[in-house]
């Protein structure tokens, strides 16, 4: 039971810090007008950069973009392929929360990998494999000049409240819950140190952004996209993911089976992380946050996986969509491989 109690609580404070990301991320594109895509057409250098640039931050939102532009034709096949490469979706929130010096190394070397592959592959891949890009597709526009949803409306607060929404009202309750249950200790850190006043920071962020902004905001996008498409697969994959090691380190002797079968474990990661969604390769970043795979395999996982990033993707074309896992599975073992007998 106390096993129980305290992976839901962990798995409470992850959930917590990653939903808040995922809010700022998305507050913020919304609140630039989407300028981030006016800039994105121009050489090739120029979409390897900006698209690999875009994936690496945390979430599925640069992921959504680049296939959005490469379905736009704005981007070339090697950029959207080395694009996901860079990609970690919402993981990488939850790699931040866990362990951040590892983690940004990690991202310095996904964006690297990412631009360096993506030039690679338009010269010697595509031309090699004769892969076509897939046809240009008109999609419909994101809704981002109408006027309900300008996030930052700060002469707006005392009517949002006055006219108060229900999920305005549960957004607040919240707010106010989370607050309560980080100053009391019941969840985070007991004392004040530097992820404590960092959570604490973010949770009064969120309580700006449930304020200022228009009911359409929250409705659309924190309570339809992020609550209901993201959030509860989040606190489901971590809980049980935490519990899974926590379980296996107790009763199976896993960190010594996992030790002594370290290969077959990083196939295994690079199988799992073909999986076009968040949450399966969460097992592996708990793993290694207890030191129980080496950086190689996290990186292989990283490498291959995008979170659910490419599903809009699959959704168009199934023989892009493949042709890009398999060759960042390729790209993802050879790292792996060569970096494990480097001794990482």
């Amino acid at each position: 039971m106390e096993l129980l109690t305290y992976n839901l609580k962990q798995a409470l404070v992850i959930s917590t810090f990653v939903f808040i990301m995922m809010m700022m991320v998305d507050y913020l594109e919304i609140l630039t007008q989407g300028k981030m895509s006016q800039v994105i057409k121009g050489g090739y250098g120029r979409q390897y950069l900006i698209s690999s640039g875009l994936a690496v931050i945390p979430g599925c939102c640069g992921a959504f973009m680049n296939v959005s532009f490469y379905l736009h034709g704005l981007l070339s096949f090697g950029a959207i392929t080395g694009s996901m490469i860079a990609a970690s979706g919402d993981e990488a929130f939850v790699m931040i929360s866990l362990f951040p010096k590892q983690a940004l190394i990690l991202f310095g070397l996904l964006f690297t990998l990412g631009v360096a592959c993506a030039w690679l592959i338009d010269k010697v891949v595509v031309p090699l494999l004769k892969i076509k890009p897939c046809q240009v597709c008109q999609l419909s526009k994101l809704h981002l000049k109408r006027k309900d949803c300008r996030v930052l409306d700060l002469s707006g607060v005392i009517k949002h409240l006055r006219k108060i929404s229900l999920v305005r009202f549960l957004l607040i309750i919240t707010w106010i819950i989370l607050i309560y249950s980080l100053m009391a200790g019941i969840i985070g850190p007991e004392s004040w140190e530097l992820e404590k006043i960092i959570l604490f920071t973010l949770i009064w962020i969120a309580g700006f952004i449930v304020i200022t902004a228009p009911d359409h905001y929250l409705e659309e996008h924190i309570w339809a996209h992020l609550i209901k498409k993201h959030l509860w697969r989040i606190f489901l994959w971590s809980f049980f993911a935490l519990l899974l090691v926590d379980l296996g380190l107790k009763s199976c002797n896993l960190e010594s089976f996992i030790k002594a079968h370290i290969l077959w474990v990083l196939l295994v990661a690079s199988l799992v992380a073909i999986v076009p969604e968040s949450g399966p390769h969460l097992i592996f970043v708990m793993m290694f946050a207890k030191g129980i795979i080496p950086f190689s395999v996290l990186l292989t996982s990283s490498i291959i996986q995008d979170g659910h990033g490419m599903l809009p993707l699959l959704s168009h074309t199934v023989k892009n969509f493949l042709w890009i896992k398999l060759i960042n599975l390729v790209i993802g073992l050879s790292c792996g491989l060569i970096l494990y007998g480097l001794g990482f």
